[in-house]
C-alpha cells in the first residue's frame, strides 16, 4: 500500500478541520477569519487533544501562497483610480491614524524592553485594520450606505497601499539592521521606480492583450491567465529585490484597471478563498497558550492601546480632514481593531528574523479579542456622540458639523500655474522614469551585446544610436509635452515674467534630456566628454523636430490612455447618473445610491404615486434601472417590480428610510395574521361515473381548466394508460383522470365540475 506524502495528509487535515469550525462560527454569527484561526490552534501541537500536522515546513509554503493571493485579490479591488478618487478625507485621517500608531507602538515597545527592530514592527503591525472583519461587520449590520462607511472604506484603501509601502521599509531596516535615512530613502526611490514602470507597461500591454484574445477567455483559460501574470510578477518581483506579496499586489491592481476585472475577481475567487484560508488556519497554529498566559500582560496593554488609541487617532485624523464629529466618530470605533495585514507583517518579521516568537501569538490574541469587540463599539459610535454633544460648547459648533461643511465650494478653482505645474511635473516624472528604465534595459541586455560583436567605435556608435532610438519617444514627450497647452498659451500673454518662468521650465526639461543623453553616451566616449555635451545638446534638439518621435510616443500615449480608461467608460456608460453630478451633491451632503427592490417586498406592484416615498422618506427617485432598460426621472404611474434597482439622491437618514420601507414586512405577517401563500401543486385521481357531466364529451369542451383550476396530464382507460391523449379526446364512462392541481381545488373539483 503506497504511503501518503505529509503534504496531502496535512491539506486534509487543516481543510476538514476548518470546514467544521467555520460552520460552527457561521452557526454563532462570528467572522469566519476567526474561525480558521481556531481551526489553527485545535491541529497545532499547543493543543495536542486532535491530530497535528506532521510537517510545518509545507504549512509555511501554502501559508506564503495565500499570502500571494490575498494580495492578488487585494489589488483587484484597490485600483489606483479609487485612490485617486478617495481624496483628501480618507488620506489626512489615514496618515494621522497609522502615523500616530506607529509612533505608540514603538514607543510602547521600547517600555517592555523590546528590541529596536521588534518595537518597529510593533508599531506597523497596530496600525493596520481589518479589512475583512470590517465589510463583515458593515454587511451584517447594513451599513455600507452610511457615509462614514464610505469614509473608512477609502481610508482602507489608503492603508492597503501604505502596508505594501510599510512592509518594503520595514524589510530594508531589517536588512541593515537599524533605521537609516538613505536607506530608506532609496528603497522608497526603488519602489516608486519599479511601481512607475509595472504599471505603465503593465497598462500598456497587459489590456491589449486581453481584449485581443477576448473571445478565447472562458472561465477555465481566464483563471490561468491572471494567475500565471500574479506568478510571473512575484517572480520577477522577488528577483529586483522586493517581496512576493508587493509582486502580486502590483499585479492585481493593474488587472483591476481591465475590462476584465469582474471576471478575474470571479474565477480567482476559490482560490484565494482556499489558500487564504491555509495562511489564517497557519496563523491560528503559532498561538501557544503558555506564551497567552506568561504575557497576558502585554496582550491586555496592546488590546487597550488599539481599542482606545485607535478610536482617538482614527477620529482626530478624519475631523482634521474636515468631516463632523458624528461620522468621525462611527469611523474611529469601526477601525478600532488590528487583522490580516497585521499578520502578514508579523509573518515578515519573523521571515527576516528580526522578531522574536512569542509576538506572534500576542498579536494574534489582541487581534482575536479586537475583533470580537468591533461590532459592539460601531454601535456604541451614536449614544457616544450624542452624549458628547450635550457638552460641547457652543462656539465648537464647527466641531459639530466639520469644517469642511461651512468651506465647501462648488467650483474648485485652481490658477493657470497650479494646472500646468502639476500637469508638467507628472508628465515629466513619468516619462523620465521610462527613459531611464529604457536605459538600463540597454545597458544590462544591448550595449554590451553590440559592443561585443561590433568592435571599436563603430560598436560604440552602434549601441548608442540603438539605445537613444528607444529612449527617444519619451525623451520628446519631456521636452515638449504640454509646452503649447492652454494654460501655457495663456501664461504666455499675460506677463513678461510668465515668459521667462516658462523658458525656464522648458530649459530645465531639455537639461534632464541632454543628462539622459550623456548618461548613454559618456560610458562608450570617455574621452570626448567636451565634445559629447555639445553632442548631446545638437541630439536632444533634433528629437524635439523629428516628427517620426512625435508620431511614435503620440501613439504610445494613445493606446496607455485607451487601455487605461477603457473600463471607466465602460462602467460609466452604464451608470445613471454621472460622476460628477454625484461629487457635486456630495457638497449638500446629499448622496446618490443605487438600491434594490426586494422580491417580497410590499411595495412591489405600487406606482410611485402610490409610494410617495418623497414624503414618507425624503429621498427623490432619479431613475429605476430595469434589466436592461432604465427609465430617467420617473413619473408617478410608474409601478415598482421585484428586483427593481432605485438610483436615489438623499442623505444618510433618508437612504436607511427608504431600505427600512422597501423591506418592511407586511403588517398581515407582524400581526402573525393568515397570508395566502400559494400551495403546491399536487396529483390526484378521479374516476368518471356514468352520471358525470362528462361523460361524451371532448376535452377541449369540457371547461375542466375554467371551472376548477386544474388540468388532465394523463388518462387510464380500461386500466392502462391511454398512449396519446388530446383536445378532441372524448371522456367515456370509467375513465380514470389523472389531475394536476393545488391540493383546495382537487378537493372541490367534482363540486366546481358540476356547475
Amino acid at each position: 500500500m503506497s504511503h501518503l506524502p505529509p503534504l496531502v495528509s496535512d491539506l486534509a487535515l487543516i481543510l476538514i478541520t476548518a470546514g467544521v469550525v467555520t460552520i460552527i462560527f457561521k452557526l454563532l454569527k462570528q467572522p469566519v477569519v476567526l474561525g480558521y484561526i481556531v481551526a489553527g490552534f485545535l491541529i497545532s501541537p499547543h493543543f495536542g487533544l486532535l491530530p497535528n500536522i506532521v510537517e510545518m515546513s509545507n504549512i509555511s509554503a501554502w501559508a506564503e501562497i495565500g499570502v500571494i493571493f490575498l494580495l492578488f485579490a487585494l489589488g483587484l479591488e484597490f485600483s489606483f483610480k479609487k485612490l485617486m478618487d478617495v481624496g483628501g478625507t480618507a488620506s489626512i485621517a489615514t496618515l494621522v491614524n497609522m502615523g500616530s500608531m506607529i509612533v505608540i507602538g514603538y514607543i510602547i515597545g521600547q517600555m517592555m524592553n523590546w528590541t529596536q527592530m521588534e518595537s518597529v514592527f510593533l508599531g506597523g503591525m497596530l496600525s493596520m485594520s481589518s479589512t475583512t472583519i470590517i465589510i463583515k461587520a458593515f454587511n451584517d449590520m447594513g451599513l455600507q450606505k452610511k457615509k462614514f462607511a464610505g469614509i473608512v472604506f477609502g481610508m482602507l484603501i489608503v492603508e492597503d497601499l501604505a502596508a505594501i509601502l510599510m512592509m518594503v521599509l520595514l524589510s530594508t531596516v531589517a536588512a541593515s539592521n537599524h533605521i537609516e535615512g538613505a536607506g530608506l530613502l532609496e528603497s522608497v526611490l526603488r519602489l516608486g521606480f519599479f511601481m512607475v514602470i509595472w504599471f505603465v507597461v503593465g497598462i500598456y500591454l497587459i489590456p491589449s492583450f486581453l481584449k485581443k484574445f477576448k473571445k478565447h477567455l472562458n472561465d477555465e483559460t481566464m483563471l490561468i491567465v491572471a494567475v500565471g501574470l500574479c506568478l510571473g510578477m512575484v517572480l520577477f518581483a522577488d528577483s529586483v529585490g522586493f517581496s512576493a506579496a508587493l509582486g502580486a499586489f502590483i499585479m492585481g491592481s493593474i488587472l483591476a484597471e481591465t475590462i476584465e476585472s469582474k471576471h478575474i475577481e470571479h474565477v480567482i475567487e476559490s482560490i484565494k478563498n482556499l489558500f487564504g484560508a491555509v495562511f489564517f488556519v497557519s496563523v491560528g497554529m503559532m498561538i501557544a497558550p503558555e506564551i497567552v498566559v506568561e504575557y497576558i500582560v502585554p496582550i491586555i496593554l496592546l488590546t487597550i492601546v488599539v481599542l482606545v488609541g485607535r478610536v482617538i487617532f482614527a477620529t482626530l485624523g478624519v475631523v482634521a480632514s474636515g468631516e463632523g464629529l458624528k461620522v468621525s466618530l462611527q469611523a474611529g470605533l469601526s477601525l478600532a481593531q488590528i487583522g490580516e495585514f497585521s499578520f502578514i507583517i508579523a509573518t515578515l518579521g519573523m521571515q527576516l528574523g528580526v522578531i522574536s516568537d512569542f509576538i506572534y501569538p500576542i498579536i494574534v490574541a489582541v487581534s482575536v479579542i479586537t475583533t470580537f469587540t468591533t461590532p459592539y463599539f460601531i454601535k456604541i459610535s451614536e449614544p457616544i456622540y450624542h452624549a458628547l454633544e450635550k457638552v460641547i460648547p457652543d462656539k465648537w459648533g464647527k466641531l459639530i458639523t466639520g469644517y469642511a461643511e461651512s468651506n465647501r465650494k462648488t467650483v474648485n478653482h485652481q490658477t493657470d500655474w497650479n494646472i500646468l505645474l502639476k500637469n508638467v511635473l507628472s508628465t515629466v516624472a513619468i516619462y523620465f522614469t521610462l527613459s531611464l528604465a529604457v536605459y538600463f534595459f540597454a545597458k544590462n541586455f544591448i550595449i554590451s551585446y553590440v559592443t561585443d560583436y561590433i568592435p571599436g567605435i563603430w560598436g560604440a556608435i552602434s549601441a548608442a544610436l540603438i539605445t537613444l532610438l528607444l529612449m527617444a519617444p519619451f525623451m520628446r514627450s519631456i521636452m515638449r509635452r504640454k509646452s503649447r497647452s492652454a494654460e501655457a498659451k495663456k501664461l504666455w500673454k499675460d506677463s513678461n515674467f510668465n515668459k521667462g518662468a516658462l523658458i525656464a521650465l522648458d530649459t530645465l526639461r531639455i537639461a534632464l534630456c541632454v543628462v539622459l543623453i550623456l548618461m548613454v553616451l559618456i560610458p562608450l566616449f570617455p574621452r570626448a566628454t567636451g565634445i559629447l555635451l555639445l553632442a548631446s545638446g545638437v541630439i536632444a534638439t533634433a528629437i524635439i523636430f523629428t516628427n517620426g518621435f512625435k508620431t511614435q510616443s503620440k501613439k504610445m500615449e494613445n493606446q496607455f490612455f485607451r487601455n487605461l480608461n477603457d473600463k471607466e467608460i465602460a462602467e460609466e456608460s452604464q451608470k445613471a447618473v454621472a460622476k460628477n453630478a454625484k461629487s457635486k451633491l456630495l457638497s449638500k451632503n446629499i448622496h446618490i445610491e443605487k438600491i434594490s427592490v426586494p422580491q417580497n417586498s410590499p411595495r412591489v406592484g405600487k406606482t410611485l404615486s402610490e409610494l410617495n416615498f418623497k414624503q414618507s422618506t425624503g429621498v427623490d427617485i432619479v431613475s429605476i434601472i430595469r434589466g436592461d432598460e432604465r427609465i430617467n426621472i420617473p413619473d408617478g404611474n410608474i409601478r415598482l417590480y421585484p428586483f427593481d434597482k432605485l438610483v436615489v439622491a438623499g442623505t444618510d437618514e433618508e437612504l436607511q428610510k427608504l431600505i427600512a420601507a422597501l423591506d418592511e414586512k407586511q403588517k398581515a405577517y407582524d400581526n402573525h395574521e393568515q397570508i395566502n401563500v400559494p400551495q403546491q401543486i399536487i396529483v390526484s385521481q378521479y374516476e368518471l361515473e356514468e352520471n358525470s357531466p362528462l361523460i361524451g364529451v371532448l376535452i377541449k369542451n369540457s371547461g375542466i381548466k375554467d371551472k376548477t383550476d386544474c388540468m388532465i396530464i394523463s388518462i387510464d382507460r380500461e386500466g392502462e394508460a391511454m398512449a396519446s391523449f388530446g383536445a378532441d379526446t372524448v371522456l367515456q364512462v370509467g375513465d380514470v383522470l389523472w389531475l394536476a392541481g393545488e391540493k383546495d381545488k382537487l378537493e372541490k373539483f367534482e363540486e366546481n365540475i358540476s356547475k
